[in-house]
C-alpha cells in the first residue's frame, strides 16, 4: 500500500473492528476517481460498494427532461452502496465523482456477507445510514426553502469536511446541476460570497478564504446534518485518530 495512500482515510474503514478489517483489507482494491466519473446509474445494481478516501461523490436525483439535484454527498467519511446491504439492491440515484480522488472499493457480496453475520459493521453501517438519511432529508428541506446563496454556502462546506484543502474544483455547470438551479443563480451567488470576501472563485476552481465566514452565511442545514453525523458517528476515529489507527494495523 502507498504511503499516500492508507484504507483508514476512511473513517468507516478506520472504526471496523481488527477481526472484520482482516476479513476485507486483502480485497480492497485503491482505485482513481476521477472528476464526472459515474459509479452507479439510477436503478442499476452495483457489483461494488466504495469507500472514498480523497474524492467526493455525489448523489443526484436526475428528471426525465435531464435536469438534476444533488441530495447528498459521501466522502472520507462515508460509504456508497447503503442499497446493497440493506436489502433494495438499487436506488433512484445516480452517484458521480464531483471532487477528484481516490477511494477504495470492494465487491458487493464481500461486505453483505460481512453485514450478514450481524456483528459491530452491521451496527456501524446501519448508524452511517440514519446519518445519510438525515443529510438527504435536511438537503430537500434546503433546496426548498433557502436561498441559492446558503444552498452554495452549505455545498461548500460540506465538501471542506470532507477534504484537506480549503481549494476546491467546481464549475458553474457542476454546481448548477449540484443544487438544480440555473447557471445565472450560481454566478450571483459565488459573486456574492466573493464580494464579501469568503470565497475566490475563478475558472471552475474556489478558494474559500473564510470558513468561519461561510459558517455564519450558511443557512441551518448544515448544523442540522453535521451535528446528527456527529452524534451517530462520534467513536468513528478520524483525523489523528485515523493515523493512530492505521499505525497500529501496520
Amino acid at each position: 500500500m502507498s504511503p499516500e495512500h492508507s484504507t483508514t482515510q476512511n473513517h468507516i474503514l478506520a472504526a471496523f473492528p481488527a477481526a472484520e478489517y482482516e476479513r476485507l483489507a486483502p480485497h480492497l482494491e485503491l482505485v482513481p476517481m476521477p472528476l464526472g466519473e459515474v459509479l452507479s446509474e439510477s436503478g442499476g445494481r452495483m457489483q461494488h460498494v466504495y469507500f472514498p478516501t480523497t474524492s467526493i461523490i455525489s448523489l443526484l436525483y436526475v428528471l426525465e427532461d435531464g435536469a438534476s439535484a444533488e441530495i447528498a454527498v459521501v466522502g472520507n467519511e462515508g460509504i456508497l452502496g447503503i442499497s446493497l446491504f440493506m436489502g433494495g439492491d438499487t436506488t433512484p440515484s445516480r452517484a458521480v465523482v464531483r471532487s477528484a480522488g481516490h477511494g477504495y472499493r470492494l465487491k458487493a457480496h464481500l461486505l453483505q456477507t460481512e453485514f450478514s453475520r450481524a456483528g459491530p459493521v452491521l451496527r456501524l453501517l446501519l448508524r452511517y445510514t440514519q446519518a445519510l438519511i438525515t443529510q438527504m432529508t435536511q438537503t430537500a428541506v434546503c433546496n426548498r426553502h433557502h436561498s441559492v446563496e446558503q444552498q452554495l454556502c452549505r455545498a461548500l462546506l460540506l465538501s471542506l469536511d470532507r477534504l484537506s484543502t480549503n481549494s476546491l474544483t467546481m464549475t458553474q455547470e457542476l454546481i448548477a446541476n449540484m443544487l438544480g438551479v440555473r447557471r445565472e443563480g450560481v454566478t450571483e451567488a459565488a459573486g456574492n460570497l466573493q464580494r464579501a470576501g469568503l470565497i475566490r472563485y475563478s475558472r471552475g476552481h474556489i478558494d474559500v478564504l473564510d470558513r468561519p465566514g461561510l459558517e455564519t452565511a450558511v443557512c441551518e442545514c448544515y448544523r442540522v446534518v453535521k451535528v446528527e453525523f456527529d452524534r451517530l458517528l462520534s467513536d468513528i476515529p478520524r483525523g489523528d485518530t485515523v493515523e493512530l489507527v492505521a499505525s497500529s494495523m501496520r
